[in-house]
């Protein structure tokens, strides 16, 4: 009889500094959040457009905590429009994209919602779709896979 040996999961903490290349975002910190089924992203000045007939999104972001002033603008295509319910319950429509993410060593296309965080702790949320076949959430524990912040 063979024995299916499980797949030892990297541990990551309740937040983690990760990186999103393809639109330009080197280093944001990210609240890994398993009551969110969608990761969300900060984003405002949405500017939908086509291209080649793919549906398109262009958008600026602030990827540090506390600082208004860095600006990145992104471009991604759209997946999908969806209807998203908040913490608090309040429903949005928000723009779908797909887009690698880093965590540590590891990469992969995640999907993210694009939604403003200016008010919001954190500009990025890891939601439980992104992370669960790839980490183990250790909630004590913050950057387990980096050890020092990364600027932009």
């Amino acid at each position: 009889m063979k024995e299916k040996i499980k797949k030892v999961k990297p541990i990551i903490g309740w937040r983690e500094w990760v990186s999103l290349p393809e639109l330009g975002i080197q280093t944001i910190k990210a609240k890994i959040d398993t009551g969110a089924r969608t990761s969300a992203l900060h984003a405002f000045a949405l500017r939908p457009f086509k291209k080649a007939n793919q549906e398109k999104i262009r958008f600026d972001m602030h990827p540090l905590q506390n600082d208004n002033t860095t600006v990145i603008t992104c471009e991604a295509d759209v997946i999908d429009l969806r209807w998203v319910s908040d913490s608090g319950g309040h429903r949005e429509e928000r723009f779908v994209i797909k887009t690698p993410l880093i965590i540590g060593e590891k990469t992969w296309f995640i999907e993210i919602t694009l939604t403003e965080r200016d008010t919001m702790l954190f500009r990025m949320l890891l939601g439980r779709s992104a992370i669960r076949k790839h980490f183990l959430i250790n909630p004590a524990r913050s950057f387990i896979t980096t050890k020092n912040k990364v600027l932009l």
